[in-house]
């Protein structure tokens, strides 16, 4: 009887343990088949998007109501982000109709990399030639990142310790931006890279004031704030796509998240995580952030729950809490990680991504652009797509 019982109990935890197996394995395999099937997806919706892109141009959105494809010039600050989703989709599919696209797209932008008019070359050129070169080795596209770099610390201000964002205007006298933590990824890189010190340096000095000068107790973000370029003295603090300027405008608070994420990746800088950590609680912590995890287009949005979403934030944060999940302690570390794939979950779905041979070939819905100046308001965005494919990538690379 004895040798029976211990048959029996052997048999339950090995069926028990095959069970757990199962379980433990069935949310990465069906992560793996979700996450292939959206890049296969993203690579027929960009070449329907490529058919709908005026030469010289970039893809921005589309107008579901009239049918019409937005699109901008090359100095505008998302014209990077086309082509280096292409090289993501590329990377993924390894669909060489997709490469010939990516390198199209590069060539229409390259002349961005002496472009010295705003805070904006990261984007413009490090999220398309970046990739192009991780993917490539090509020494062109080094060569064209490395002068980016340049243009980019034109920008940097001694007085004010940071790279000033746009050019003094009717509003602003020197106005620095939280999105401006994104841009110092390229400066980072190239230092890192062979390049001149001196925009590691810079970055670090640009990262420092904005912690000093961005935030809120709470760990929220002002959107802007305007400097004496004289003095060095902050003049106002304010959020220009924001709903006020005491709100957390839920872009912005992506841009926070990833950049200080980042920055601790360059430099492993404790305070730069201790920053990112406390970023990312405010932001999963919030009331007012859906139980799909799709911001509002402002965690402080009038009419929820009939406010707007932004999809494009979403994706950000996502990205984002991936890559700082590898940095943190146990629990944040399983915290990060479930709320990226709630996001990712959410994104994919019905709900947020587009019908096949639809949405003017973008692969995301409801994004927000800036909801005060009514621009762009539930509507696909170029840089929404970018950062979810990112996304996509992230947790395959990382967690599969």
């Amino acid at each position: 009887m004895k040798k029976l019982g211990l048959a029996i109990t052997l048999y339950f935890w090995l069926v028990n343990g095959i069970a757990f197996a199962q379980t433990q394995n069935a949310n990465p395999l069906s992560m793996k088949q979700l996450i292939n099937e959206q890049f296969q997806f993203a690579a027929a919706q960009y070449k329907l998007l490529d058919k709908n892109i005026p030469q010289g141009l970039t893809p921005q959105s589309f107008d579901a109501k009239t049918g019409k494809s937005m699109n901008k010039d090359i100095q505008w600050w998302c014209s990077g982000f086309y082509a280096g989703s292409l090289w993501y989709i590329f990377e993924q599919t390894n669909d060489l109709m997709i490469k010939q696209q990516a390198e199209n797209a590069l060539k229409v932008i390259a002349s961005n990399q002496t472009y010295t008019g705003n805070h904006d070359l990261g984007f413009m050129m490090y999220c398309s030639f970046g990739n192009a070169y991780r993917l490539t080795n090509n020494p062109e596209y080094k060569n064209i990142i490395n002068r980016s770099a340049e243009s980019l610390f034109s920008r940097y201000r001694p007085s004010i310790k940071a790279i000033q964002s746009w050019n003094k205007n009717k509003y602003w006298e020197c106005p620095v931006i939280v999105d401006n933590m994104m841009n110092l990824e390229m400066l980072n890189w190239v230092s890192d890279n062979g390049g001149d010190p001196k925009y590691k340096k810079t970055s670090i000095i640009h990262a420092n004031t904005t912690l000093a000068n961005h935030f809120r107790p709470d760990f929220s973000s002002y959107h802007v704030v305007d400097y004496d370029l004289n003095t060095g003295k902050v003049i106002k603090k304010a959020t220009w796509q924001g709903a006020a300027n005491s709100s957390a405008w839920a872009r912005g608070q992506a841009w926070a998240l990833y950049g200080y994420t980042m920055m601790y990746r360059f430099t492993k800088d404790a305070i730069y995580l201790k920053q990112a950590n406390g970023i990312a609680k405010f932001i999963l912590n919030h009331p007012n952030l859906p139980s799909d995890k799709i911001p509002y287009w402002d965690f402080d949005a009038p009419f929820m729950p009939e406010a707007k979403r932004d999809a494009s934030a979403g994706a950000i944060m996502a990205s984002a809490l991936l890559e700082l999940a590898q940095y943190a302690q146990k629990a944040d570390k399983i915290t990060y990680k479930t709320a990226a794939e709630t996001i990712i979950n959410s994104l994919s779905s019905d709900k947020y991504r587009a019908k096949q041979g639809e949405n003017g070939g973008f692969l995301l819905m409801h994004s927000t652009g800036a909801y005060p100046l009514n621009s762009e308001i539930d509507v696909p965005l170029i840089y929404a797509d970018y950062y979810f494919l990112e996304a996509l990538m992230r947790y395959k690379n990382w967690y599969l």
